[in-house]
């Protein structure tokens, strides 16, 4: 089973160094929430489908990303534009719901912000390996311990969906049927989180043992066993990128003061 979303791809966006595309998700991250809601929209359109694109994984970041946004979407929408405190401007009404253009507007904001932050990421976790950022990390001084955090951030969601289909295949050889209407199969499901997540604290417990037995903790420097190729271009692109978020945090301030 897999535990990562990395499609093993060789194309330019896969080679470039892991840190070099951190730190480009970032600094998308803190320009979709520094600059108005066109901005979010602007980089999505400019900057993260041509990347995916070019990574030849659009296919799944549509997806993935459609799975996890479009119920956070809809309930944003519907939320906000009903009950957005202070909206005057009605755009539709029936009986006792009322939507305003207001609702709707910050809606817009918050979800094309969440949607450039989710895809960045998405992007991210689909063409790096976890291994190679870590050691990217590690190589760049960053504490080993820190490192894996990150690393093993990005396999989380996927090692998770494994073991609930492990679970679930083990449920389904016993007899467990999940047919019927959606009310049953819900009420079906529930018992599975349990297994689920003790399962997941009995592997934490496992990686702590493993790490522990390979001195993880010790302060003496490592050596890698596979160097991460990097570049004096993307050294530079990276402080771009920190010199293009500090300066959209700065705009608003600035523009307030002027």
């Amino acid at each position: 089973m897999s535990t990562t979303l990395y499609s093993g791809h060789s194309t330019p966006i896969h080679r470039l160094n892991p840190l070099t595309k951190l730190v480009a998700m970032l600094a998308i991250i803190v320009i979709a929430f520094a600059l108005p809601w066109w901005a979010s929209v602007l980089l999505i359109v400019v900057v993260i489908v041509p990347a995916a694109v070019i990574a030849k994984c659009g296919r799944r970041l549509l997806w993935i990303s459609l799975i996890m946004l479009l119920p956070i979407l809809l309930a944003l929408f519907a939320v906000q534009g009903l009950t957005f405190p202070g909206g005057a401007t009605v755009v539709w009404q029936w009986e006792f719901l009322t939507v305003t253009s207001e609702g709707l507007m910050f809606a817009l904001t918050v979800g094309s912000r969440i949607c450039a932050l989710v895809l960045a990421s998405i992007l991210l976790v689909l063409t790096t390996h976890p291994g190679t950022l870590m050691s990217s990390l590690t190589e760049h001084g960053m504490s080993p311990k820190f490192a894996y955090i990150i690393s093993s951030t990005l396999q989380l969601v996927p090692a998770f969906k494994d073991r609930a289909d492990s679970i679930l295949l083990a449920q389904q050889s016993r007899g467990l049927a999940i047919t019927g209407n959606p009310l049953r199969r819900v009420r079906l499901m529930m018992p599975l989180l349990t297994p689920l997540v003790l399962g997941m604290f009995t592997d934490v417990e496992e990686r702590s043992t493993a790490m522990e037995a390979r001195a993880f903790g010790s302060a003496a420097k490592r050596t890698t066993l596979v160097p991460v190729p990097d570049s004096t271009a993307q050294r530079i692109a990276r402080w771009l990128f920190v010199v293009l978020a500090a300066a959209a945090i700065a705009t608003p301030i600035v523009m307030g003061l002027l």
